[in-house]
This record gives C-alpha cells, sequence and structure tokens, in this order.
C-alpha cells in the first residue's frame, strides 16, 4: 500500500508541474492507476511467495488495460503509468524510482540480457528499450526512440537507433 501511495503522490506531482494542483483523489481516478494498482497487487503478492496468485492482477492488467507487466518486474516508489495501453515489461526489468512510462512502451529482453533503469526515467509513448542496456538517472526516452545502448545521466535520447539530443545535469 505505501508504494501505490508513493505512486498516487507521484502521479499527483506530474500533473501540478504545469498548472492547477491535482488532488489526489483526481490522481486516484486518472488514466493508468488502475494498471499500477494491479501491478503493486501483482508485486506484492510474488514478495509474500504467492507467485501463483499474482497470475490474477496480471491477468487483470491485460484485460482491462491492455498492459503486461512481468510478475517479478520490480520498480521502486513513483512509479506512474500515465498511459497504460500496449505497455509491455518483462519479468527480469529492474527499475527505481520515480519512472514515468507513456503508451505503448516496450521494456524487454534479447536474448536474456534485459533493461535497468535508474531513477527519474521518462519513456515517451511507443519507446522501446530492448536488451541488457542502462538507463542512467535522469534519462528521457523520446516517443517511438529504439534504445539498444546504454544512455548517460541526464540524457535525452531520439531516433531509431535512439541517439543523444540533449544532456542536462543529473540532479533532478
Amino acid at each position: 500500500m505505501r508504494m501505490l501511495l508513493a505512486d498516487l503522490h507521484a502521479k499527483q506531482a506530474l500533473y501540478s508541474q504545469y498548472g492547477e494542483r491535482c488532488s489526489l483523489l483526481r490522481a486516484v481516478f486518472t488514466d493508468g492507476t488502475l494498471a499500477n494498482a494491479l501491478y503493486r497487487a501483482q508485486a506484492a503478492l510474488v514478495r509474500w511467495r504467492l507467485g501463483p496468485l499474482a497470475l490474477l492482477p496480471h491477468w487483470l492488467n491485460k484485460c482491462l488495460n491492455g498492459c503486461v507487466i512481468g510478475v517479478r518486474a520490480e520498480f521502486g516508489p513513483g512509479l506512474v503509468l500515465i498511459h497504460p495501453v500496449g505497455v509491455v515489461i518483462n519479468s527480469a526489468v529492474r527499475g527505481g524510482r520515480n519512472i514515468r512510462i507513456e503508451s505503448g512502451v516496450v521494456i524487454g529482453d534479447n536474448r536474456g540480457c534485459v533493461p535497468r533503469l535508474g531513477d527519474d526515467i521518462f519513456l515517451g509513448s511507443g519507446a522501446k528499450v530492448i536488451g541488457g542496456v542502462t538507463l542512467a538517472s535522469g534519462a528521457c526516452v523520446g516517443a517511438n526512440a529504439v534504445v539498444v545502448h546504454d544512455v548517460a545521466p541526464g540524457t535525452t535520447v531520439v531516433g531509431v537507433p535512439a541517439h543523444a539530443v540533449a544532456r542536462r545535469s543529473a540532479t533532478v
């Protein structure tokens, strides 16, 4: 419950940054919150060694939200699924705090290697992060970019294959 609350506060902060303050209640009823809650439920069931039961929220997420997050995928607090439709995340993926994911994002395996995500990451609509790459803290991946190489801290990447277009301080 603590992780889900941290996710909701992160969503509230995200939606408040460009205008009037977003209430926690409004954040609860925005797109993606159900997907977040189902992911956190499946993660809790895995932590409690009830892995087979974790398949129920996993299946519900797939059916209700069009979102597939592997039952063993791990993300720190502050995960925000902005629009969950089409999101596919491999079970072996590990991510840090404050990760924001738009629709159609794929974070996947390539020959047994999976991406590692730092803190304060943004993944734009349709982005693909494939194989044993590292997205360092503060990285931003543009819409429809295909990341097949490591991304340095505070770097924005775009294109196919993704290449750096901007760099900022990693302190977010």
